[in-house]
């Protein structure tokens, strides 16, 4: 069984269909229908919800923390333990809330199709912001499409809805829901089952090699935003999954003298502040990631374990010098992140083995490492090529290169001709030249819809430049992340 509050109401599953996303658990199942499908895909923003967990800051005082998802791609189980908030539970005693009412204020809706959406994220964002901030509206808006009204009066409305720290019955029932959510704290291995098909909800990474050994079919489940694309477009049916979003070991970020160890089920939001604040590039790569709602639901293990060759971390990580630890029952083994990719979705896994924490090594003064995304939008978009490069350049020589892309190869993969093209040269454009010729050696990119070959090519060779460029001239305003 697991439980949940739905608004202010308790609810307890156990025969549901695991995969039942809670869109449709809302509007087929409760008869909600205030939360819409528009793309099942997570790209339109009109299925944002709201989820609730509580968390205890250093000091011992305990709070709820407030996120927007796409339900769409969240399936039920999930919720174990949780609070979520559709858009129906935020009127009260007949009155509308003040995000619905700066929605109405300064006519934000017309056809009202992407409305409640809009409305969530507005709710999520006033919740976790008491002054208005244009940054942060465009953020939470970020995952929502209107094609109706245009964005002005829904960023006025951001703006009226944040403005002073407005309360409401959420804040006003805070201890009632903390209690509650301690009420249902779950306290041992939850469950949904339909008879043919099961989820379960472990607690411990011991808990989740034990249910992984036993049953090795089994698909794991972390932020879902690419496994439910499997039910929601594919129309596949999962037998068995295993949720890995409840095992607190696995969703921590711990700081070493020199390095990070991120469990595997951290939302990339939770990796933000830390990867940003040791390598800049990477955070803001990460704030094009995708949406916030992906971004709140997506996780950095699942990122790594998806093994998309197009895939926006794995290249930043591989260029760090990154290494994961596998789990697999009681044994564990630590390799580094470029073995774990061997062909296209394969990968040296093995049967019932996990990604448990991902090792990134801190930042050191000697090495310049930067990102870019090249994408046909800035934000919300997958890469035609990612590029990470990572040197160490000691009087005026090229000492050591790491250099890794995503989108130029089966898998995310470095660039060994053009590294060794690299070491041992002078920091000068000839040797720029002749290591972006080597790119030709190392890379046979494919044509797709994204770019085809000869521009991911020539993609690689500029965005190496452009790399020169910024630490040979840093006066040069070049930063910005590529887009096209």
């Amino acid at each position: 069984m697991i439980q949940f509050l739905l608004n202010q109401e308790l609810r307890s599953e156990h025969a549901l269909d695991p995969n039942l996303t809670v869109l449709n658990y809302l509007r087929e199942h409760l008869g909600k229908p205030g939360t819409k499908e528009g793309c099942a895909s997570g790209d339109c923003g009109a299925c944002t919800v709201v989820v609730g967990e509580l968390q205890t800051d250093a000091q011992g005082g305990e709070s709820i923390r407030y996120r927007s998802l796409n339900s769409c791609l969240a399936f039920v189980s999930s919720l174990h333990g949780k609070h979520l908030i559709s858009v129906e539970g935020l009127k009260h005693q007949g009155q509308l809330h003040s995000v619905q009412q700066a929605m109405v204020d300064c006519h934000g809706s017309q056809c009202g199709f992407c409305t409640p959406g809009f409305v969530m994220s507005l709710f999520a964002l006033q919740k976790n912001s008491s002054q208005p901030d244009a940054h942060k509206a465009h953020e939470a808006l970020a995952g929502n499409l209107c094609r109706c009204t245009g964005y002005r009066p829904i960023l006025a409305a951001a703006e009226q809805a944040c403005c002073g720290g407005q309360s409401d019955q959420f804040d006003a029932r805070q201890a009632e829901t903390i209690s509650r959510l301690k009420a249902i704290a779950p306290k041992d291995t939850g469950e949904l089952n339909s008879g043919d098909k099961r989820c379960l909800v472990p607690l411990t990474v011991a808990d989740l090699a034990d249910l992984y050994d036993a049953y090795p079919q089994a698909r794991l489940l972390a932020g879902g935003t690419d496994l439910a694309l499997e039910v929601t477009q594919f129309h596949r049916t999962l037998p068995v999954m295993i949720y890995v979003g409840n095992i607190a070991q696995m969703k921590r970020i711990e700081h070493f003298d020199d390095h990070l160890e991120i469990g595997a089920a951290t939302a990339l939001t939770d990796c933000y502040d830390a990867l940003r604040a040791e390598y800049p590039d990477f955070g803001e790569l990460l704030q094009r990631f995708a949406s916030l709602q992906i971004r709140n639901q997506g996780t950095l293990g699942g990122n790594i374990g998806n093994a998309s060759p197009i895939g926006d971390s794995p290249p930043l990580l591989i260029a760090l010098g990154a290494q994961i630890v596998l789990c697999k029952g009681e044994v564990r083994r630590t390799l580094a992140l470029e073995d774990y990719f061997i062909d296209y979705r394969v990968t040296a896994r093995q049967e019932s083995e996990f990604i448990e924490k991902i090792i990134v090594p801190r930042a050191s003064a000697e090495r310049l490492f930067r990102a870019y995304k090249v994408s046909k939008r800035l934000d919300d978009d997958i890469s035609a090529v990612c590029a990470a490069f990572n040197l160490r350049i000691d009087n005026g020589v090229v000492s050591d290169a790491r250099i890794a892309f995503g989108g130029m190869a089966a898998i995310p993969k470095r660039a060994k001709n053009c590294e060794a093209a690299l070491i041992g040269a002078p920091w000068n454009q000839s040797s720029i030249e002749r290591a972006c010729a080597a790119l030709a050696e190392d890379f046979t990119p494919l044509s797709d819809f994204r770019a085809s070959k000869e521009y991911r090519l020539l993609s690689a060779q500029n965005l190496l430049r452009k790399y020169f460029i910024e630490l040979h001239a840093p006066h040069i305003e070049t930063r910005v992340t590529a887009y096209v």
